[in-house]
């Protein structure tokens, strides 16, 4: 048996306010919709952040639709929990609650056990970390339910684990019930396999589909998996999928004239034009030269971005040196200015993504919610 481990598609992102870059989003996901058709996987889960914003665009919602539509055509059934991307602040029914009522997919993310062809399914949408110490008796007693089961057991989790991120981390390994098989996780951006002695199978990340904002420009490799259960183990197998390419470049800016002739030679003119950043380090910089040296990648690129960093802060110049995710070092930051990381884990992985999308009444609801808490546990 085969099914496919699809998470992070952030559907209806549009990246640099480009209509390309919201149909490179649409591309990835029907190829993974395609590959499973083709690959005849048994079902397919969607481990949450279906879409990116909780109030997606009509095209967005229609690309969900057709692509359920047609997993469902070609006997592929579908199941999928809710990200924080997908659940919004001010009470309202998710959008992705349609497809579970028109039977197009099926909605597992309370935490109740379902059996699907000998296998129990469970799933959990996102838990913020505010909440995760009242999850710990409805994981022990999901762990209890499944443990006598004779067959695979998959847990759907969008949930940051400290051993594979410990800025995002929300839980730790330990955190996880112990007697699944596989660990269908979402939310972070990388792919990432990890095997802990303490759990009965492997805790897998497929990473998002496509590179988002919060990622920065860099050269990685996106997909998902597609995992084998026909035996005892689960075994996860990477399906890379066609992305745009994104290229960062470091240069002296006495030799920016020499790198962008070299960054013209890299760029292969078939296939999608790359996105490409030029980090670019000196002193006496003209602007007006980078950008007459930046308008030579202009035909070849579908953006191309530049910024500068003196010598005397590129020690420490988060420009030059940007983290694998930059929500990472911005959490750092926010720590050495507001003095708590309580302060910064709130105002950078839960107001600031709801900001960044413009949704100003479920931003003032978080504000809310978060003050009348403090006020709680201030009088306590």
């Amino acid at each position: 048996m085969l099914f496919s481990h699809i998470s992070d598609t952030h559907l209806g992102l549009v990246q640099y306010g480009s209509e390309e870059r919201a149909q490179d989003v649409y591309d990835v996901f029907n190829q993974a919709i395609d590959t499973s058709i083709k690959d005849h996987v048994d079902f397919v889960i969607f481990a949450g952040d279906i879409f990116h914003v909780p109030n997606p665009n009509g095209t967005a919602i229609i690309q969900m639709a057709n692509g359920l539509k047609r997993l469902k055509q070609n006997n592929i059934d579908t199941f999928f929990i809710l990200g924080e991307h997908d659940i919004s602040r001010i009470r309202t029914t998710p959008i992705p609650y349609v497809y579970h009522n028109l039977e197009f997919s099926k909605y597992i993310g309370q935490g109740i056990p379902i059996e699907y062809k000998g296998i129990l399914l469970a799933g959990f949408d996102k838990i913020r970390k505010a909440e995760i110490l009242q999850y710990e008796e409805k994981f022990a007693a999901i762990d209890n339910k499944v443990k006598d089961h004779s067959g695979h057991k998959i847990l759907i989790l969008h949930q940051g684990i400290t051993e594979f991120n410990k800025f995002a981390g929300e839980i730790q390994s330990t955190d996880l019930p112990k007697n699944f098989t596989y660990y269908a996780m979402g939310h972070l951006h990388d792919k990432d396999v990890k095997q802990f002695s303490h759990l009965s199978g492997p805790v897998v990340y497929p990473g998002s589909i496509e590179l988002t904002t919060s990622e920065g420009i860099k050269e990685t490799k996106k997909g998902f998996f597609e995992v084998d259960i026909s035996g005892k183990d689960a075994i996860p197998n990477w399906i890379e999928l066609d992305a745009r390419p994104q290229i960062s470049f470091k240069t002296e800016y006495q030799d920016l004239e020499k790198t962008i002739g070299e960054i013209s030679e890299k760029i292969v003119t078939e296939g999608k034009k790359p996105i490409v950043e030029v980090k670019i380090q000196g002193e006496n910089i003209e602007t007006d030269h980078i950008q007459a040296q930046i308008a030579r990648l202009n035909s070849l690129v579908l953006r191309c971005f530049w910024r500068i960093s003196t010598k005397q802060i590129s020690d420490s110049s988060i420009f030059l040196d940007r983290p694998n995710v930059i929500d990472d070092e911005m959490y750092r930051l926010s720590v050495d200015a507001l003095g708590s990381e309580q302060s910064a884990k709130f105002a950078i992985k839960e107001l600031l993504p709801i900001l960044a999308t413009g949704e100003i009444k479920e931003a003032s609801q978080l504000v809310f919610e978060n003050f009348e808490k403090f006020k709680k546990e201030t009088k306590s």
